[in-house]
């Protein structure tokens, strides 16, 4: 228990528990030599779920260890485990959830919002039957992917022949790019000299190739209802003639994910007016058998996706509303299929856009692990974002960074105002940006509004660009230059 002592410190007294926790907890990983147990993730959900021995009687129920700590410690573990939910056991984190929310249990309001975060981010099922659940009737049968080996080296391994047994390259990815690799015994610098093809392909090609517009692949016959059903998409009378459209959608779209898309690319749901989309959406939900977040993905990226890249004036509300009402209830959805490829927008985000994404973080999202989660994505230029869901026709309109206008800088004032925490290097190149583009938004009030509400939400993580901030912001002249000045002196 000792060797917990300083992390648990950390939810008791830190302002920022989840990046000083997961510091806190790297750092323990690699502990001195020592007689005490080894640290790890599994280890630290080991210690939240032992059984307490403080049960007055034997027929109470029994009670976890994190039951014990105060409600605001409870809440704030939780918060850090749904912020590095990548790094622990999905089977664990959603069983601990579970059992605190399950009947009987008197959790305190926060906890209980906490731990409805936590199995909402990490459960890949539908959770009506959450409130039958009791921890003695928990069963689980699927092995989680946490334990098990990465797809990629699992097919690597088994498909050709390898260089090293350890480590599954083929002979074929070594053609191109001359590395030199040199033995730790020494030895003349280009003993070893191999070829290394250099890849310079993104995961948005892969993307498109499986996604891509040859449609030589659909029947003849599931073409041309498809064409048929985009002509009658123009002109739809009445909700009743939309919801049958929307059967027939997805009755023809009850194929593989390839063979969808390339569908919904043919009939071009996203031309039926607003509230022929709102129709269609509630109807299109159901009754396709697929991975939990592709059709929902699917959806988005074909009706309203399309719609929000070509805004250039206020949303209508019917449209507005359905979408928010979807990215809820599709959380992972919303972020692939409709926030990244939105922000990636090619000629940048307006205000418009800038008012949908604003809306879809505050409504949407879990503050702060799912939103910190996308941000350090975002900054960091994470790959993973370029896995983003769009239609082929749509691919042109999306480019692979973020184009830094006035209003993407709005958008990052409220998402820090929605009291996001973010990690040092995404605040490094939120920093970064500020310094490019002092000039030239020298006179903007959005750009120094953002930076003014950067100084106050990152202050211990701007510490170190205290000098080149203040000589970026000496360049603008607004009402809030010298206020932020101000802020910059007392860092």
């Amino acid at each position: 228990m000792e060797s917990w002592i300083p992390l648990l410190q950390v939810f008791s007294n830190s302002t920022c528990p989840e990046t000083e926790a997961s510091k806190c907890l790297e750092e323990m990983f690699n502990p001195p030599a020592s007689n005490s147990p080894p640290i790890s993730t599994t280890s630290f959900l080991s210690l939240l779920m032992r059984p307490s021995d403080n049960s007055s009687s034997p027929q109470e129920k029994r009670v976890m260890w994190i039951e014990t700590l105060p409600s605001v410690v409870q809440a704030r573990i939780l918060s850090f485990l749904a912020y590095q939910h990548q790094r622990f056991c999905s089977r664990e984190l959603c069983r601990l959830a579970r059992v605190l929310l399950s009947e009987g249990r008197r959790v305190d309001f926060w906890v209980e919002k906490a731990a409805q975060q936590l199995l909402d981010l990490v459960s890949l099922s539908n959770y009506q039957w959450l409130s039958h659940l009791n921890l003695e009737s928990e069963e689980e049968t699927e092995e989680d992917d946490f334990y098990m080996m990465p797809d990629w080296l699992r097919d690597a391994a088994r498909d050709g022949e390898s260089v090293f047994p350890w480590l599954p390259m083929s002979v074929d990815e070594l053609s191109a790019t001359k590395m030199p690799l040199t033995g730790s015994s020494g030895g003349d610098e280009d003993d070893l000299l191999i070829d290394v093809e250099e890849s310079k392909q993104k995961n948005t090609d892969v993307m498109m190739v499986e996604i891509g517009e040859d449609e030589s692949d659909i029947d003849d016959e599931v073409e041309k209802v498809a064409k048929s059903l985009k002509t009658e998409l123009l002109h739809i009378d009445s909700n009743l003639r939309a919801v049958e459209l929307a059967r027939e959608i997805r009755k023809l779209c009850s194929g593989g994910r390839r063979e969808r898309l390339l569908i919904l690319n043919l009939i071009e749901p996203w031309s039926a007016d607003d509230e022929a989309a709102a129709v269609l959406l509630s109807h299109l939900s159901g009754g396709i058998e697929a991975d939990e977040c592709d059709w929902p993905s699917h959806i988005l990226c074909s009706v309203f996706l399309p719609k929000f890249l070509v805004l250039n004036e206020p949303s209508s509300r019917v449209l507005l509303n359905i979408t928010l009402e979807y990215c809820r209830a599709h959380q992972r959805a919303a972020e692939y299929a409709l926030f990244f490829p939105l922000i990636l927008r090619k000629d940048g985000i307006n205000s418009p856009v800038c008012d949908v994404l604003t809306r879809v973080v505050r409504e949407c999202l879990h503050p702060p692990a799912h939103v910190s989660a996308f941000c350090q994505k975002l900054l960091t230029k994470d790959e993973d974002v370029l896995r983003f869901v769009c239609l082929p026709c749509h691919r042109c309109l999306i480019g692979e960074e973020l184009v830094w206008t006035e209003s993407l800088f709005s958008l990052w004032r409220n998402i820090l105002d929605h009291n996001v925490h973010l990690m040092q290097d995404s605040v490094d190149q939120l920093v970064e940006q500020v310094c490019k583009y002092s000039k030239r938004y020298s006179r903007s009030l959005k750009f120094a509004n953002f930076v003014l509400c950067l100084i106050n939400k990152c202050t211990p993580s701007l510490r170190p660009h205290k000098l080149i901030l203040t000589a970026a912001v000496e360049k603008s002249d607004t009402i809030v230059t010298k206020s932020i000045l101000s802020k910059l002196s007392a860092l």
